[in-house]
């Protein structure tokens, strides 16, 4: 079935955000059993709601990076430290830990435990000597990366023992075998690049990984924006030494043209894609410049593979954000940069739109 729109799927729920400050841009969400967490990015903050909504607009428990809900400075309008952020855009929770990538400030903040007040400050910081610092990569614009280091940290995930960051301007993925408990942990291992100490350009790695995912089989799933394609491996730790199984939206590790270079999408198409997310055995795509969804009921194991759905267009040659607007936005979407699927449930952060989509039926 090819879907067409939100608001037809039963179970939706246009949420935005706080009726006292609602969201602007939000980039990064997370939902599991106890938790909705979404990165209200343009406002510097992270909200957290203890279930799923039901309104389309409810109070949040808690926020990070702000002293109270309405703050939205940067860093809080201080200098950085410990409960501040920059821009956060990823976001990740079990009942132990809660992850913010924290772009801006070029480091991933750790906290152990769901924060209970607003501002809480952060146990760990990855990325970075101390909270009193957010140079890239430790230094400045071209500092050399090492284990240590991030630059644009964008994306990030976890199985609730490994964790997994994008690092988005340093062109790789780090790897953690047991999550960081101390502040500046080095990385375990490198995925993009020869070494820790190398940035290189290369087609046949991500440009730009600005989300990675990993599903309980091991397969891998890395959202690379600058080449308009995801990278798909059958195991996650093949992507260490070698190129990715399959590719979604390319022919080819060498092809990079947005929606290939066509005058408007296809089912084969990507254009600014930000991220992606295993559901059961398929796949599902932020295709953001092209303001939809895309989803595949089985994860491709060739390149160029069709995608089997769409959310936020009637058909898959649309691509125009909002482009019904005469009848409203509720059957549309605006730029999504991210979603999250759990247990028959979907969230997607409509980036342009300022809001956010939850639904309990989707396929």
């Amino acid at each position: 079935m090819e879907m067409t729109g939100i608001t037809i799927v039963s179970g939706s729920t246009v949420f935005k955000g706080a009726e006292s400050s609602p969201f602007l841009a939000p980039r990064g969400i997370w939902i599991n059993d106890t938790l909705l967490l979404v990165s209200d990015t343009g406002q510097n903050r992270v909200f957290l709601w203890p279930s799923l909504p039901g309104k389309s607009m409810e109070e949040p428990t808690v926020v990070l990076g702000q002293k109270e809900i309405p703050g939205t400075h940067r860093n809080a309008g201080q200098t950085v430290n410990a409960g501040s952020l920059q821009y956060p855009s990823g976001v990740w929770a079990n009942h132990e830990y809660l992850v913010v990538a924290d772009a801006w400030n070029h480091r991933v903040l750790i906290w152990h435990g769901i924060p209970t007040v607003h501002g809480q400050p952060a146990d760990v910081v990855i990325g970075q000597p101390g909270f009193e610092h957010n140079l890239p990569n430790c230094y400045g614009i071209g500092a050399e990366p090492s284990p240590q280091t991030l630059n644009w940290p964008y994306g990030i995930h976890s199985d609730g023992d490994q964790l997994w960051i994008a690092d988005t301007g340093n062109r790789r993925v780090l790897y953690y075998g047991t999550m960081p408990v101390e502040n500046f942990t080095p990385a375990d291992a490198v995925i993009g690049q020869e070494d820790f100490h190398h940035k290189e350009y290369d087609s046949q790695n991500a440009i730009w990984p600005y989300t990675v995912r990993v599903d309980a089989a091991g397969r891998m799933a890395i959202t690379d924006t600058q080449y308009y394609r995801v990278l798909l491996w059958d195991d996650w730790e093949k992507a260490l030494h070698h190129p990715a199984d399959a590719i979604i939206g390319q022919p080819g590790f060498s092809d990079n043209g947005q929606n290939q270079y066509g005058l408007q999408p296809s089912a084969h198409t990507l254009n600014w894609c930000y991220d992606s997310f295993f559901d059961d055995e398929g796949i599902w795509v932020a295709d953001t410049g092209n303001s939809r969804l895309l989803g595949f009921r089985q994860v491709p194991s060739v390149h160029n593979a069709p995608a089997d759905q769409v959310i936020g267009h009637a058909d898959f040659e649309t691509g125009s954000e909002n482009i019904h607007t005469v009848n409203g936005t509720e059957n549309t979407l605006y730029w999504p940069f991210s979603l999250c699927v759990h247990q028959g449930r979907m969230a997607i952060a409509d980036t342009g739109n300022h809001r956010v989509i939850l639904t309990s039926n989707y396929t």
